[in-house]
């Protein structure tokens, strides 16, 4: 290594641009991150960071690292706290795989992302070196000891004295250092300074003029130290595709979907990775006459909710795992009582408490089964940021048409991951209509089901003659209590016959390559771009595979069957646990299977294999590709035994 730990800063060379006229390098994307301990903002650096590339027009993805104690141990791998940020020229979807520069606060903090495969050989680390130099012996031979191994592992380090370039412009550069950071990375990536000004006064638009000049002062200062010291500078083009567009993540596009549906009433719980709606809507939903309730538990959450449901407007709930869990009797009601509601759950790592920060696609045979007798309710995925705000809407539409609880299924990778999208042409059909006071028809009953699709009228209290006594108990047309095989038989039926009925208006999944082949890639959630883009590249290199991603899980979407049947092989690609495909339970009367396969194997009988893991990350493309290579390699070795 050019530097000894300790010594004077002197940058390294490096080949991202032509020093002699200071030209920047242009790449198509990069994946960088940001980490360092709880509390020192390294994940407010990334967002302004992604933020301001996304508004230059570049394809941006984000993932916040989160570590599972909210004040874990300063100076440990476990306690890693950034984001990371992939952007390019193209519209990006997923995380990536190994990071091209990472800026870390510490040493030790970097090895809590080496085990997560973060980075590879050739990785840049602009690594605080403080450390160096500290009073304590112990952490002076942990700092050296890592550059040791860093550089064994090959990567590039540049020890740079950041918390010391920012003594001058503020009194705590242990904190202001991040908007430093931010200042080095739009000099490095050509960033627009006057962006970054802006989204620093929006970020500390409450705090005064006085906080907002000094972190403009060290995003200046960054920029211009980046400038004079680092021979690292690159640019990335932005999209060709130039439409407005908004950038915000999955649980403010969950937000703004409740507002945009028309919805007046959420009422929820705080929970994690959930509570951030309610975060967004306390500043907004009141501006437009709505009402944000946080209830005093989860139970109390959905029980208002369906309230307000039943007294004419639709509301919705919001929670996770298990939010989930306690709210599952009065799920219960809200199908019984066939009362319009809208769930949405933001799915983290379980069982019990589990990973609470991390992501997981864990609640989906929770959601579709997970009560006592049969209540069957709609069940369906966003895929994207976008989709979480437009499935809001979608779900608001299905719950009052349907007369029933709908439950949107989201994740902790949506929920923190920011991505720019197309802005939405409003249209006043998302709307909910007025709340329907005209007389109703004496003659009609509350649960005039009828036979052909289970859907029935809905009266709604304050119209006159429309009052009927409400029941979570099995009851008759008339809502009235009945224990009589006949009337329990009848309102099952009716009740399930609405999801044939929805089933009926599907469309059969778009296949994403050939309609025929080797192996068919099955997805379904925050999944689809990282799917997508391993597909892509097992299709340069000849293999014949393909994939389709499903949004409606209870219904299925039609034609699964007859799509399954033009591949050799059918496997579902998951964040949820199965156990592994080979070894002593690859028994397929014994090994456990991941919660899409096992839906799909019971509703389509046809033999889908799986593959998942619950490393608490999203998934990489990288990953996904190796699992495709190898299932292609066994489908081959069985072509050649059969011939």
């Amino acid at each position: 290594m050019d530097n000894e730990p300790g010594s004077t800063f002197a940058p390294q060379s490096a080949s991202a641009s032509s020093e002699e006229t200071g030209t920047p390098k242009r790449i198509d994307e990069h994946i960088v991150e940001i980490v360092s301990d709880s509390g020192e903002g390294a994940q407010k650096a990334g967002q302004t960071f992604g933020m301001v590339s996304a508004k230059m027009g570049n394809g941006v993805w984000t993932v916040e690292i989160i570590p599972a104690e909210i004040k874990p141990p300063a100076r440990s791998p476990a306690g890693a706290s950034g984001i990371r940020v992939r952007f390019g020229s193209h519209e990006i979807t997923n995380m990536g795989d190994q990071a091209d520069l990472v800026v870390a606060f510490n040493e030790q903090v970097l090895y809590g992302r080496i085990i997560q495969r973060a980075y590879r050989e050739g990785t840049i680390m602009l690594l605080e070196n403080k450390w160096a130099t500290s009073e304590h012996e112990a952490i002076r031979d942990q700092y050296a000891e890592a550059l040791r191994e860093f550089e064994k592992l090959g990567y590039i380090v540049h020890e740079l004295p950041m918390e010391e370039q920012c003594r001058g412009i503020t009194p705590n550069p242990s904190v202001g250092k991040n908007m430093f950071v931010v200042g080095m990375l739009c000099h490095m990536y050509s960033r627009d300074l006057n962006k970054a000004f802006e989204e620093v006064e929006h970020l500390f638009r409450r705090k005064g003029p006085d906080v907002i000049h000094t972190n403009h002062d060290l995003i200046r200062a960054g920029h211009a130290f980046a400038r004079e010291n680092l021979p690292l500078h690159w640019e990335i083009p932005p999209t060709l595709d130039q439409r407005p567009r908004v950038v915000m993540n999955g649980n403010q596009a969950v937000g703004v979907g409740i507002m945009a549906a028309g919805i007046e009433v959420l009422s929820m719980y705080p929970i994690t990775p959930a509570t951030s709606v309610s975060h967004y809507l306390s500043g907004v939903l009141p501006k437009v006459g709505g009402c944000l309730h946080q209830a005093e538990d989860e139970i109390a959450a959905i029980g208002f909710a369906i309230g307000a449901s039943y007294a004419g407007k639709t509301a919705c709930t919001v929670t996770s795992g298990p939010g989930l869990a306690l709210k599952t009797e009065f799920i219960g009601l809200a199908v019984m009582a066939e009362i319009p509601l809208v769930i949405v759950i933001v799915q983290r790592g379980g069982p019990s408490t589990g990973l609470p920060t991390k992501v997981e696609q864990g609640e989906l045979l929770p959601t579709i089964f997970g009560a006592p007798g049969d209540d069957p309710k709609i069940v369906f995925a966003a895929a994207t940021i976008e989709e979480c705000l437009h499935f809001v809407i979608l779900a608001r539409k299905l719950a009052e048409e349907f007369r029933g609880p709908v439950v949107l299924l989201t994740d902790a990778s949506l929920a923190t991951g920011v991505q720019p999208f197309p802005r939405p042409e409003f249209s006043a059909d998302w709307l909910s209509p007025p709340v329907d006071q005209s007389p109703w028809d004496p003659r009609i009953p509350p649960y005039d089901w009828d036979k052909e699709t289970g859907l029935s009228p809905r009266p709604i209290p304050g119209q006159p003659g429309g009052q009927y006594v409400l029941t979570g108990l099995a009851h008759t047309r008339e809502s009235k209590v009945a224990y009589d095989p006949v009337s329990n038989q009848t309102g099952c039926e009716m009740r399930s016959r609405k999801l044939a009925t929805l089933r009926k208006t599907l469309k059969p999944p778009r296949i994403h390559g050939d309609p025929e082949g080797d192996l068919l890639v099955v997805g379904w959630g925050s999944t689809l771009g990282a799917i997508t883009e391993a597909v892509d590249r097992a299709r340069a290199d000849r293999h014949r595979v393909s994939s389709i991603h499903l949004r409606f899980l209870s219904p299925l979407e039609p034609g699964l069957g007859e799509i399954f049947s033009r591949f050799r092989k059918v496997i579902t690609v998951e964040i949820n646990y199965s156990d592994p495909p080979e070894g002593d339970l690859a028994d397929a009367n014994v090994r456990r299977m991941s919660q899409l396969a096992r839906v799909l194997r019971s509703r389509t009988l046809y033999d889908v294999g799986c593959w998942s893991n619950v490393h608490g990350q999203p998934l990489a493309p990288g990953l996904v590709y190796d699992e495709i290579v190898r299932r292609m390699m066994v489908i081959r070795g069985e072509m050649s035994c059969s011939a």
